[in-house]
């Protein structure tokens, strides 16, 4: 018998077999109906079994995808030798649905009760994959961004180590999944108080964010670096002052990676601002906040400390960035949280270094008073225009909050140059446009009665005539405590 008699004999058995079905089968030729439709709902049902929570994700493919991720690592270290380094396309892209499906609060959930955290953990120690690892620390990252799964990752010792361990990374995708990962555990204050004391105990992360901001040129790394560095510098003051007493000395013999947290400050600032001056926020306000403690200011104002260049480069900033002369007054508002560390920055090195003031930073300083001054007249004429509701009123007062410590710091410095400016150098503000008599009855208005002394007002009002300003202010506009004294003023 060849072989094409045996495969008929085969066929023959099988349809032999068929043909015995029971009668009840649809297969019996007995059966003279239609076979019976499969219950209603039962495909429904199963795909609501496999959906996680109330979305369309299938509980069985992330099964899958997980198991072929620890099934893809094991081999290659156990069949090649060394971990994985290149993904496929195919492997690239299942990976990164999870990583979109992470974003979902249930599939973060359901991740944490699969023990995800532990598997990319081990995926991520064994990889040898730029691409794998970001993946990795990407997903974990989307699952912190809901608070019982940021909790539960932030209590995984292992976890913080291995996360703070790859701010050493030297790859820039990597780096910024793990900046963005730490600052928004960070951000919980369930969790942050684990997470200061993580990174206090682990000297390394200073270096690591230093070399960072001194060294990358990707913006978008900058970015967050900075957001994690103020927000770390604004939680914990121990922790700046600490990362303040590890800063290098002029014997140090390792200076080049203990690096100087000021300078690498600024030279990230520097390189961000090249992207416009709304990503300096973070930057200027962690450099503000080492002022706000004395071994910050005292290392900035020392000899050889980056004062000078603070100075110079937040001059510049305030000076050629914001509030510009073609600018509404509306705008004031816009770059409040820019312009608030940036004037405090001036004021506290202005006051330690005793730097004389640019007559560029002055017109600055008098353009933001008078676009107080502008913004608070066109707010008055809104109430008196139409009738606000109670929740409006407290929008307004809430702006007027916010930019309050903007108009104080201007106020502080301008009046520290203002009654005992030249009259040359007032020409030339006049000059170039810096100074008008509506600037300059704004700007008076609002140092009274807080930054001027009645003698220096008598000034500024007699040297008013001789810069041809009129001399608009009336009791109306200065308290009555302030007028009180001017009996006493010896002329």
């Amino acid at each position: 018998m060849d072989r094409n008699e045996n495969f008929a004999e085969e066929a023959d058995d099988n349809r032999s077999s068929r043909s015995s079905s029971p009668p009840d089968s649809p297969n019996s030729p007995e059966m003279d109906r239609n076979p019976s439709p499969p219950p209603e709902g039962d495909d429904e049902t199963a795909e609501e079994a496999d959906a996680i929570g109330e979305t369309v994700y299938s509980k069985h493919w992330l099964f899958s995808t997980l198991t072929r991720l620890i099934q893809m690592v094991t081999e290659h270290e156990s069949h090649q030798g060394d971990s994985l380094e290149e993904l496929s396309e195919e492997q690239e892209n299942e990976l990164c649905k999870v990583w979109d499906m992470a974003m979902d609060k249930d599939v973060a959930g359901f991740l944490q009760e699969f023990k995800a955290p532990d598997i990319l953990l081990g995926v991520i120690t064994k990889s040898h994959s730029p691409r794998l690892t970001e993946i990795c620390v990407g997903i974990l990252g989307n699952m912190a961004c809901f608070h019982e799964t940021c909790v539960s990752l932030s209590q995984n010792a292992d976890l913080g180590a291995v996360l703070l361990l790859l701010l050493g990374d030297n790859d820039p995708p990597t780096l910024l999944e793990t900046c963005r990962l730490l600052l928004t555990c960070v951000s919980q204050p369930d969790v942050a108080p684990l997470w200061l004391e993580r990174i206090q105990q682990q000297t390394a992360t200073c270096s690591n964010l230093c070399f960072i901001m001194r060294s990358s040129t990707n913006v978008e790394l900058l970015m967050k670096v900075g957001e994690l560095v103020d927000k770390l510098l604004d939680e914990d003051e121990e922790l700046m002052k600490s990362w303040l007493s590890r800063l290098p000395s002029e014997s140090h013999q390792d200076k080049n990676t203990h690096q100087d947290i000021t300078v690498s400050l600024l030279e990230a600032a520097v390189q961000i601002r090249k992207e416009g001056p709304e990503a300096l926020e973070a930057y200027m306000h962690a450099l503000q906040l080492l002022t706000t403690v004395d071994e910050g200011l005292q290392h900035l104002v020392s000899d050889g400390g980056s004062g000078m260049p603070l100075w110079t480069f937040v001059c510049e900033v305030v000076c050629e960035d914001l509030c510009q002369p073609d600018d509404p007054p509306l705008i004031l508002q816009e770059q409040k949280a820019l312009l608030a560390p940036a004037l405090a920055l001036l004021s506290a090195l202005h006051t330690s270094l005793q730097i004389d003031i640019s007559l560029s930073l002055v017109g600055s300083l008098l353009r933001i008073l008078y676009f107080y001054a502008e913004n608070q007249r066109n707010c008055w004429d809104r109430v008196s225009e139409q009738r606000q509701t109670g929740e409006n009123r407290r929008d307004e007062a809430e702006r007027d909050i916010q930019t309050q410590a903007v108009v104080e710091i201007a106020g502080e410095l301008l009046s520290a140059v203002l009654t005992c400016m030249p009259r040359d150098a007032v020409s030339d503000l006049m000059k170039d446009d810096h100074l008008t008599d509506k600037i300059w009855v704004a700007a008076l208005k609002n140092l009274l009665p807080e930054y001027i002394t009645a003698p220096e007002l008598l000034y500024l009002l007699s040297t008013a005539a001789q810069w041809k300003f009129p001399l608009t202010l009336s009791t109306s506009t200065i308290s009555k405590p302030f007028w009180s004294c001017w009996p006493r003023i010896d002329c």
